[in-house]
Order: C-alpha cells, then structure tokens, then sequence
C-alpha cells in the first residue's frame, strides 16, 4: 500500500527552482488522495503564467514513480493562488500593483502594458488595467473603446464606486473615458495625481490577481503619487534599444531605485529590438541598434524579461482595438506570452523574499 507520507517524502525532492524550497514546503501540495496504486494531488502554483509548470508537473510525477512505486498511477491537476507581497488594508483584495514605466515617450509601453494583461488574463489569471497617462491615454483606442463611458454603483455606505468597463477578460479604467478624445487636458500636478488616486481608490475592482498601470513618460508627480501611495508589486521597464531612449530610460529606472521610492524592479522589456518583415520572418533588421535593453538590465543588475520586434500586426492590432496577444497563433503573442510568464515569476519570487513566515502565500 501507498501511504500519504511516502508521497509527501517524495514530492520533497521536487524544488522550486525560483523559491528555492521544496514543493511540500512550500504547501504547493493539496488534496493529495490515495486509492490503492491511484495517487493524485493538485500541485498549486503562485501564478497561472507559471512559465515552469510543465517542467514542474514531470518532475512531480517522476519523484512519485522513483521515490514511492513505479507501478504508481500518478494524477496531478494543477491550480495557482496568486501570491501578494504583504497584507494590507489598502486595496487588500488586489493581490499585486504592476506598474509599466520608462522614462521615454514613445517606447510602446501602453502596448506591453495591455498586451501583457490579456496575456495574464487568457493565462486564467484576474487581471485590471489602469491607463495613467493623463495626457495621453491610449487604452481607449488599444481596447476599441473611444467613447465609452464606466457605470457607476453606490454602496450602502452613500459612497458611488466607478465601474471599471469589461473587455476581453480585463477590467479596464482609463482617464480617457471621461473626457473628450478631442480636447487637452491641461491640468497642473497636483490635479492630474487626485484624478488618478480616484482610478484606484473609487473604483470597484473586486478582487484582483494583477493590476496593471500604463504610467505616463518622465518621473514625474503622477509616479511619485502612485508610489508612494500604493503597496506597488513591483515595475516593468519598457524601453527601446537606441541611445537616445536609453538615456532617457536609465533615469526612469534609476527612480524606482531611490530609497524614498525603493520598488522592485522586475525587469527590462526591449520594444522595438529589431525589424522582421511579415514576408521574411526569419529576417531581423536592426534599425535601432542592437541589445540596448539587454545592456541596460545588466548595469542595474536586474532581469531582462525578453524582446519585442517591430510586426505590422502590432500597429494594427492596437490600432483596431484588437491587441495583437489575442491571435494565440501569432508568433508575438507568444513572444508577450513567455515575457508575461517571467513577470509573473518574477513577482512570485519578489513576494516569497518579502513574506517572512512559511508557507509562502500570507493571506
């Protein structure tokens, strides 16, 4: 017969290679039952993008089959609780804060920013996307919701909550919503940080794995509001590879690195790396250089999360209000779903060092 504790010795042998800990201790192993040679458990990850969890699945079938019977009819579902840094009271039903920053204009990071949402939303995963670029809002165009305007409902406190509008499985809320396409907005500081506090604290967003913030370029007071208003997960750099991006991208990095900001960076995300005709997609041409992303991660000593090419169907999906991660044949929408899947990994790993007490996940 197969007893439970030679099944959880085994799985001890199987480590998380990020979190470095076993899966047991880690209680990543639920709802282990025994019937006769039927062994089966759930295997429950820190994310559904969990770039490992077929490497992971195999090595937990293989610990059972070595370690217990070989003749061990061996089933594992696997499930994810989205892990969150700390608990809190503020916003406490959105588990992480990811911001989407650079200090360039230009560099593509409302692209990213909702590529990577559908990517992490598709992935099975609760996911909100804030659009905080006050001057620029693109979320309205990318989500084919230029003119659309948020419901609103009242608690039973008198207090009226903004109802983030639902597309594609993304809650969304962008200052675009309430104002006119056509008009500026010209707003000082201290106006534009109010309108965008609202976006987080007067919205009902239920409860949420990730919410993804597109942040407007610079360093500016919409950042330094955000930062050090929210419990913020952590932040992705978008940049280009040129020198002149760069150079702008290095401060925008550099801020997040202060002590009086002192937020995690996740990574660097290279937009635009190279050229590659739809024709010929095995052709790369560098026409802004080449590594600039890759170079800039290795100076701060922080990940590179991958590279993104410039493809006609980019432009186009973001441009018809279909963003291009939503063609699951499309070689970028694989390319945005690895990169998801390193973010996510990344915010796993980040919030397993910041949770002092095991097991990993704080509730």
């Amino acid at each position: 017969m197969i007893s439970p504790e030679q099944v959880l010795a085994a799985l001890r042998n199987v480590e998380d290679p990020d979190l470095k800990k076993d899966l047991v201790t880690l209680n990543m192993i639920k709802d282990l039952k025994i019937v006769d040679k039927q062994v089966s458990f759930t295997l429950e990850l820190t994310t559904p993008a969990c770039p490992m969890k077929d490497m992971l699945k195999n090595a937990c079938l293989n610990a059972v089959k070595h370690f217990v019977s070989q003749e061990a009819e061996v089933e594992i579902n696997i499930t994810s609780r989205v892990t969150k840094p700390m608990d809190t009271t503020q916003l406490k039903a959105i588990r992480n804060i990811i911001l989407v920053s650079s200090g360039k204009g230009g560099v593509g990071k409302s692209t990213v920013a909702s590529n990577l949402a559908i990517t992490l939303a598709a992935d099975g995963a609760k996911v909100g996307l804030i659009d905080a670029d006050i001057y620029g809002p693109s979320v309205p165009i990318m989500f084919d919701l230029v003119g659309a305007k948020p419901s609103a409902r009242e608690t039973e406190d008198g207090k009226t909550l903004i109802m983030p509008i639902e597309k594609y499985g993304i809650k969304l809320l962008s200052l675009g919503f309430f104002a006119d396409p056509d008009q500026p907005v010209p707003w000082r500081g201290p106006m534009a940080s109010n309108a965008v506090k609202q976006l987080f604290n007067d919205a009902d967003w239920g409860e949420l794995d990730y919410l993804i913030v597109d942040l407007p370029p610079g360093t500016g007071d919409i950042h330094i509001t955000i930062t050090q208003s929210f419990p913020i997960a952590g932040a992705v750099i978008v940049t280009t590879p040129q020198q002149v991006a760069l150079a702008d991208t290095r401060k925008g990095l550099a801020m997040f690195k202060m002590p009086s900001i002192n937020i995690p960076v996740l990574g660097v995300i290279e937009n635009m790396a190279y050229f590659t005709p739809e024709e010929l997609p095995d052709n790369k041409y560098y026409i802004f250089g080449k590594d600039g992303g890759k170079e800039l991660a290795k100076s701060f000593a922080v990940p590179f999360l991958g590279e993104i090419p410039i493809v006609q169907s980019i432009t186009a999906g973001g441009d018809s209000g279909r963003p291009v991660a939503l063609d699951k044949d499309n070689k970028i929408a694989v390319s945005f779903a690895e990169i998801a899947g390193r973010v996510a990994q990344q915010i796993a790993i980040n919030n397993a060092q910041t949770v002092a007490a095991s097991p990993l996940v704080a509730e």
